[in-house]
């Protein structure tokens, strides 16, 4: 059974190098180059560089094309078409399918989705799961429809959501237990035994696109949802504040436990002091939040310890959620 892969950033690895080892592969379809980091040189997409990886060591034939469109248009499908897939996987490729494109193969198209759906349909359900506190999440292995997530359920898996998991870690599980499943529904697809299962729409839950302004905090927000917010925001956009009309990161941080975390009358946002195990206490709207890792607008990330060393008269002053005018 010939696969036709489509996926774009790291998390897709994984399942591109599982599928690779137990099926021959059509092509790859993934995101074209883009500008990144500082210097906004042009870059290759995760999954483009891994293929030419894999296929340096043999696991991907030399001639499996990668296609970078920029529209999925007609030239496109045809050129699609002339590889004869039996069948499509797509996690995270970035972009909706349409009719003309999911007619290209025989057997459907299936999408790997790292939620149990029909609960965080739409584009970010790992940071979803974490900002809503949920203690469990999974992967479901599905087969596409026209409406985002709404396919029926192939196979699909519970993982813990750890109290400490940044969107991160939990997407590096999610990603794992996703190579593992898709070939346990490719098989039941080659075999002809594969059950699907309508999702029970009226259960659904949606999750909306990150923006680059979503990891602005509110201080008046309790240290909890602080907290998730934070991890559900690492590593992309990132938690953040502004601090003496300057924005500053809030890399890693935890509920505090000590004492002073009693109800205080103090504003939220103020910097109430340190505690030498926990980092520097900020007052929040209820309960207090320890920093233990910061990072000013264009620097390098620091321990609490070294970003007090330069950062005098931090303890004291307010955190807020606008820059000062």
């Amino acid at each position: 059974m010939n696969v036709f892969f489509a996926g774009t950033p790291e998390c897709a690895i994984p399942a591109l190098q599982a599928i690779a080892k137990a099926y021959p592969l059509a092509g790859v379809l993934t995101a074209p180059p883009a500008r990144v980091g500082r210097g906004k040189k042009y870059a290759d997409a995760a999954i483009a560089q891994a293929v030419a990886e894999l296929k340096e060591r043999g696991v991907i034939a030399q001639e499996v094309p990668v296609f970078t469109p920029e529209k999925l248009n007609a030239d496109f499908r045809e050129a699609v078409a002339a590889l004869r897939p039996d069948i499509m996987v797509c996690f995270a490729y970035g972009k909706i399918f349409g009719p003309k494109t999911l007619a290209l193969f025989p057997h459907g198209a299936l999408n790997i989705h790292p939620s149990l759906l029909p609960r965080w349909r739409g584009p970010s359900p790992v940071p979803a799961a974490i900002l809503a506190g949920d203690s469990t999440t999974g992967v479901t292995v599905q087969y596409m429809a026209q409406e985002m997530d709404a396919g029926d359920i192939i196979i699909q898996k519970e993982l813990p959501v750890e109290p400490s998991d940044t969107t991160e870690t939990l997407l590096t599980r999610c990603a794992e237990l996703g190579a593992s499943l898709i070939v346990q529904a490719l098989k039941t697809v080659e075999t002809g035994s594969v059950t699907a299962t309508p999702q029970n729409h009226t259960a659904a839950t949606y999750c909306t696109l990150l923006e680059k302004d979503s990891g602005l905090l509110c201080w008046q927000d309790d240290a909890a949802a602080i907290d998730r917010k934070i991890r559900a925001y690492t590593p992309w956009p990132g938690a953040f504040t502004y601090w003496m009309g300057s924005k500053l990161s809030i890399i890693q941080a935890h509920p505090y436990t000590g004492n002073a975390a009693a109800e205080s009358p103090e504003t939220p946002g103020l910097v109430l002091g340190i505690d030498k195990r926990e980092g520097v206490l900020v007052q929040t709207g209820k309960g207090i939040l320890a920093v233990q890792i910061f990072q000013k607008e264009t620097k390098k990330a620091m321990q609490w310890k070294d970003f007090l060393n330069g950062a005098a008269g931090f303890i004291g002053t307010t955190l807020r959620s606008l820059p000062e005018t």
